[in-house]
């Protein structure tokens, strides 16, 4: 008979993630896929409205904070890196 393997005390697996971080890992790939960085600030503040009434319905148990917040990191990963001052 095979031993029985015992379980690693090693990091959270994928499949363990919160709602959150489902959401804002969805979130992120939406904008790169929908090519929201480097978007005019209009268009962009249209696409976060509309992209966000779908993650209210998408995702049921985030609260108005947890929207609020899915938001904010998402305006931010959408910012243009910026350039380097010269030196």
């Amino acid at each position: 008979m095979a031993k029985p393997k015992s379980r690693r005390n090693g990091p959270v697996s994928a499949s363990s993630s919160t709602v959150f971080d489902q959401a804002r890992d969805e979130l992120f790939q939406h904008i790169m896929t929908c090519g929201v960085v480097g978007a005019d600030e209009q268009h962009q503040t249209e696409w976060f409205d509309d992209t966000m009434k779908y993650f209210t319905e998408r995702y049921p148990e985030l609260d108005e904070r947890g929207m609020q917040e899915l938001r904010k990191l998402g305006e931010r990963f959408a910012q243009p890196p910026k350039a380097r001052a010269s030196a």
